[in-house]
């Protein structure tokens, strides 16, 4: 009795696992974003280099990092619906144009990390 109860167990635990298995097998991927991921891990870079160098003081850096932040939290809803439009694509791109300029402009600016 004790063995049959085993099995019956046994047997529902793996179909439940064969159904889980199949249902995240056949779930659609998230769309894919390469030049939007590419550009947000190279602007991530430059703020890092500019923290290193001390162009970049910590508002400054804040502030670049909260836009980044932004971005991806638009990227994440543009992929929620399992497809990135040509308008997602130009929005995310544009916003990223405009991040990329403020990083700049506050790399290259008089205000410098202080040194203690």
């Amino acid at each position: 009795m004790l063995n049959l109860k085993t099995v019956l167990i046994g047997t529902t635990l793996s179909i439940a696992a064969i159904g889980a298995f199949a249902q995240a097998a056949a779930a659609p991927a998230a769309p894919a974003t390469p030049r939007v991921d590419q550009r947000e891990a190279n602007q991530e870079k430059r703020i890092e280099q500019g923290i290193a160098s001390g162009q970049l003081n910590a508002k400054e850096t804040h502030r670049l990092d909260k836009q980044q932040s932004h971005i991806k939290v638009a990227e994440a809803n543009a992929k929620a619906d399992g497809k990135v439009t040509q308008g997602e694509r130009k929005h995310l791109h544009k916003m990223q144009d405009r991040a990329s300029k403020n990083i700049h402009a506050q790399k290259h600016d008089v205000q410098t990390a202080t040194k203690p």
